[in-house]
């Protein structure tokens, strides 16, 4: 199921309970994150998207907790905290003490996997460094200390244990949910919890033999806590990025979320997106953003063509290629010079794709004067096992700095900045590729490239930006771009 949702048609993808949602206003939301021993820049940054998907929820995220929570009044104006952080070191009084009094005075708290991990553990012997945050633990309820474990990550149900209970009300069991399940978590402070789904950890897969808490809820002053332990993903691992890519999971949290900050649950039992695509807003216009693709009509042509070739289509808000039709790569009908373009892309298991930029077209193809930013199937394509040609990279001469591609048939957001001999990467919000055509860090990696076989490869200063064919179903929509004075 997960491995085919590309073939979801976008117009299908409207959320259940829109007018709903359009009338109420966003919840304010901050995820804490910037330190996990699981690859949290990835799981930080798909689960915002996954919030504001529903059109239910605006997030902002912080990468540096002890920093932003003591500034003054910052915590109390939110609604909702997401916690997706795993680290020992105490934020401080002024962040702590902002942070709890947010959450007594009513605003709500998501708890996700190893977040129970987080804070005093393991505790220290003696007065020497940071003690537990003993109100934190009380929060979590649940919590990662001696004794808990887990097997090996499976596939298994989650079974819902209260059926009216606002998150869980009309929520099927999560059948066969990819994960990792905790086993024998710590009731440290004797928390009172509310148990809301549970799975059978197996001894087959190095379980407790033993059903265990897989969703509950706290309340802490008038905050109300919503926990689930789910959402694993280890850093290098493209398969393990399926718990959160599950469609099931992905409206477990977004209904836990909605809860926590409302008391109420409006969102849908299936998981549906919600939101516009390919528009401007008044400040991305302001900032002289300028619109690629409009959902029907694009602003590309054929490499050394007039006009878009009949294998690349718009079809439900999207600019698509029909693999096997020779469409050929396409460029921009303008040219530029010091750019920011950005988009958002995603392809079928297997697929394989590029953004190519400063090309020009007195060569046969777009790449043998155009730079290329990599689109990858990471997991599903062998040009995933190297980083140099993995998805993000500076194509075949610097490598994705980051473990942050997110699988065939998940939209991934990129942009790349070019500017004089400059280039930024950037990939699901973080950059991946730095670097400067005139430095001796680039001449290195290309001299140990194919390109040094190219002598015209990366000299242009100006040119097309071009989207590839490379024989897969490739997708794109958001298509923006703006000129750098």
């Amino acid at each position: 199921m997960i491995a085919r949702a590309w073939m979801v048609p976008a117009a299908l993808v409207t959320s259940v309970m829109a007018g709903q949602a359009d009338a109420q206003d966003p919840i304010r939301t901050l995820l804490i994150t910037g330190e996990n021993n699981h690859n949290w820049r990835y799981t930080s940054r798909y689960h915002k998207d996954t919030l504001e998907a529903t059109g239910r929820f605006t997030v902002d995220i912080t990468d540096a907790p002890a920093e932003t929570l003591a500034a003054p009044g910052k915590a109390a104006s939110y609604q909702l905290f997401v916690i997706d952080f795993n680290g020992n070191k105490r934020w401080g009084d002024a962040a702590e003490s902002g942070f709890l009094k947010a959450v007594e005075g009513g605003a709500g708290v998501v708890i996700i996997h190893a977040a129970n991990n987080a804070f005093g553990w393991p505790r220290p012997k003696d007065a020497s460094g940071d003690q537990p945050w003993v109100e934190y633990e009380k929060m979590v309820g649940l919590l990662w200390r001696e004794g808990t474990g887990h097997g090996s990550f499976h596939n298994f149900d989650v079974k819902v244990v209260d059926k009216e209970h606002p998150i869980t009300r009309g929520l099927p069991d999560l059948a066969k949910h990819p994960d990792e399940l905790y086993h024998k978590l710590v009731n440290m402070h004797n928390s009172p919890y509310h148990l809301l789904a549970e799975a059978y950890s197996n001894t087959e897969s190095g379980g407790s033999g033993k059903s265990e808490p897989m969703a509950l809820t706290l309340a802490y002053g008038k905050g109300r806590i919503f926990h689930t332990p789910l959402g694993h993903v280890w850093e290098g691992s493209d398969d393990q990025k399926a718990s959160i890519a599950d469609p099931q999971f992905k409206v477990l949290l977004s209904r836990g979320a909605e809860w926590a900050a409302t008391g109420e649950v409006t969102l849908g039992t299936s998981w549906e997106e919600h939101g516009a695509h390919n528009t401007l807003s008044p400040d991305e216009k302001a900032a002289g953003w300028k619109l690629l693709f409009d959902g029907a009509a694009a602003q590309f042509r054929g490499f050394k063509k007039d006009k878009l070739p009949d294998g690349w289509r718009a079809a439900n808000g999207m600019l698509m290629l029909v693999p096997g039709l020779g469409a050929g790569d396409i460029v921009t009908v303008d040219q530029y010079q010091d750019f920011e373009f950005a988009c958002n892309w995603k392809v079928a298991p297997g697929g394989n794709s590029g953004i190519m930029y400063r090309c020009t077209e007195d060569k046969t193809y777009p790449w043998e004067t155009g730079p290329e930013m990599q689109i990858l199937d990471n997991a599903g394509h062998q040009d995933g096992k190297k980083k140099q040609t993995s998805a993000g990279a500076l194509y075949d001469l610097l490598p994705c700095q980051y473990d942050v591609a997110r699988p065939a048939g998940e939209w991934n957001h990129a942009m790349i900045r070019v500017k004089g001999t400059r280039i930024e990467h950037w990939l699901n919000g973080f950059k991946v590729v730095e670097c400067d055509l005139a430095s001796d860090e680039y001449k290195k990696a290309h001299a140990a490239s194919k390109w040094v076989k190219m002598p015209d490869f990366a000299t242009r200063a100006k040119g097309f930006i071009a989207l590839q064919d490379h024989g897969d179903e490739v997708f794109f929509r958001d298509i923006k771009v703006r000129e750098l004075k």
